[in-house]
């Protein structure tokens, strides 16, 4: 049952992550402009559901030329993504809050994508984010067999929303307030196995990002007031929270 569940969640995690190109391309802006709505070459993108959905390759519909590529590859995000819905799968095991866990991975890997490149967490993606990990593990703490606390859970997003909103007021220019929404979300992931889960979380999270700070400043000065986006960071430090308390429940 549990390499079928794994299997199960890997396979969910190749077909998502073959989606993600597009969004990524097209949710990759700085603030205040419209989401991009033509390919680099200048052509309209449309498809599925407007043309959000699929890889990043565009065929002109007037010019018999053959398709393009641009912005991610779609193989690499398939894997990545495929390996981290795997993870969840075999730390989690087929208890109910998988379905949350494994079900939104995809969205926080897109999160980290257009963070690294724009330095940018959209709204419509982590407000969304927040509001649906806080459902879905409500749902499964009404299943038999969860293993976690939704009360729990709701505290522990409450509390690392305030956490980083105390970061983003101490310093506007190194934590940006689209990490204290993600945090809302990531918080109330690790929340769900207890507190120490959730501490766990939290200071991997500002850990991996301290680290990567430390990288650039050993690398010159020239690195030293260099920005880098802590989204991926705070998402690679809940996934770790995430793994432990599953691997422990």
């Amino acid at each position: 049952m549990g390499a079928l569940v794994i299997v199960l969640a890997a396979g969910y995690g190749v077909a998502a992550g073959l989606l993600l190109p597009r969004p990524a391309y097209r949710l990759s802006v700085e603030p205040g402009h419209p989401w991009q709505g033509h390919c680099p070459q200048g052509h309209r993108l449309a498809g599925r559901l407007g043309g959000w959905l699929g890889p990043a390759r565009c065929r002109p519909r007037t010019e018999p030329a053959p398709p393009h590529a641009y912005g991610r590859r779609a193989a690499p995000l398939a894997a990545l993504t495929a390996g981290v819905c795997a993870l969840l799968a075999a730390a989690v095991g087929a208890r109910p809050e998988l379905v949350a866990y494994v079900g939104l991975a995809p969205l926080l890997v897109l999160l980290a994508l257009v963070d690294r490149t724009v330095h940018r967490l959209p709204d419509v993606l982590t407000l969304p984010l927040a509001a649906a990990v806080a459902a879905l593990l409500g749902a499964a703490a009404l299943a038999p067999g969860s293993a976690g606390s939704w009360r729990l859970a709701l505290l522990g997003g409450g509390a690392l929303g305030a956490a980083y909103l105390l970061l983003h007021l101490i310093n506007p220019a190194g934590m940006g307030f689209g990490d204290v929404k993600l945090a809302l979300s990531l918080g109330v992931a690790l929340g769900w196995y207890g507190w120490g889960v959730w501490s766990a979380g939290a200071f991997l999270g500002l850990l991996y990002g301290a680290l990567y700070g430390l990288r650039l400043v050993l690398r010159g000065p020239e690195m030293r007031n260099q920005g880098y986006a802590f989204g991926p960071f705070m998402a690679a430090g809940a996934l770790t929270g995430v793994l432990l308390g599953g691997f422990g429940a």
